[in-house]
């Protein structure tokens, strides 16, 4: 009973005094949010005079929400960073939100430059009202066309040769190896996966390529295009034989030299010997 009273009595006095529980916690909180407040404002002041990094960060945290952060907001040359490691078709789908960013001629000459290192283009200004991004288009829509279904491709090969030339066109062989030319060649036109008059073609097309490219070598080795064709087809050959595990009894040096020089007499030997080692050593000319 006694200590009951003595409690009301405290309690009473606590309140008079402005430290009662509840009196306490609201002061404590009006403390906090002024604190707060005071941090803001010295944070935004510091800031003051170069970029609003908490007008910045007060916006990304509204599009986070929202899914994803609005480029325009941030400074041209991260936006273009960020956009650079795009591909061509994240790319398209950018520009669908910022078209102005995503449209960037500089971005779509990275693309270009990155797929297709070859293009005259590059060593000259480009006409008035030239794109980057169409010449991207048109370079792909070819290279799909032609590394589409072979037995697709046949069907409409005569409305495509002339495309088939450009692309070739685009490729500078000047002073590769023959094996390695022809990696190249195949690693932009795919190769089909059985022998044809599509394979044919393009084989024939990449040895116009390579004596035009190397006209001194073609000189010195007493080559033509239809030697370096025979040789083409030598490769392929080989490099089926040497990588099959179907194949068992693989074919040596000494056999494809005999085997080559009966297709192309004028070869010499020391000449297909090193064709024989590149395949050896490095493999599959159209892996």
């Amino acid at each position: 009973m006694g200590q009951g009273l003595w409690r009301v009595a405290r309690n009473q006095q606590l309140q008079q005094e402005g430290y009662g529980e509840q009196g306490y916690l609201s002061r404590e909180q009006s403390r906090r949010v002024a604190a707060s407040n005071m941090s803001h404002t010295s944070h935004r002041k510091h800031v003051q005079g170069g970029i609003d990094i908490y007008h910045l960060l007060k916006t990304r945290k509204s599009k986070e929400q929202e899914g994803f952060i609005n480029l325009e907001m941030l400074p041209p040359e991260l936006s273009f960073t960020i956009l650079s490691y795009l591909n061509a078709t994240d790319l398209c789908l950018a520009s669908c939100v910022w078209q102005d960013l995503a449209n960037d001629e500089l971005l779509w000459q990275g693309l270009c430059k990155s797929t297709w290192g070859h293009c005259s283009i590059y060593n000259k200004n480009p006409p008035l009202g030239f794109s980057f991004r169409k010449l991207y288009m048109q370079l792909d829509e070819g290279s799909l066309t032609f590394n589409a279904n072979p037995d697709e491709v046949s069907e409409e090969f005569e409305h495509l040769r002339d495309v088939l030339d450009d692309l070739v066109t685009l490729h500078n062989f000047r002073n590769q190896f023959l094996p390695n030319a022809l990696r190249e060649f195949f690693r932009h036109i795919h190769a089909p996966e059985e022998r044809g008059e599509y394979l044919e073609t393009l084989i024939t097309k990449f040895s116009h390529r390579f004596c035009a490219c190397n006209p001194d070598l073609m000189r010195e080795l007493g080559l033509s295009p239809d030697a370096v064709y025979v040789l083409c087809y030598s490769l392929i050959l080989l490099s089926i034989d040497l990588t099959s595990p179907h194949v068992k009894n693989k074919m040596s040096k000494r056999e494809f030299i005999r085997n080559t020089r009966r297709a192309a007499q004028n070869i010499s030997e020391d000449f297909v010997g090193h064709l024989y080692d590149n395949i050896y050593l490095i493999g599959h000319v159209a892996a």
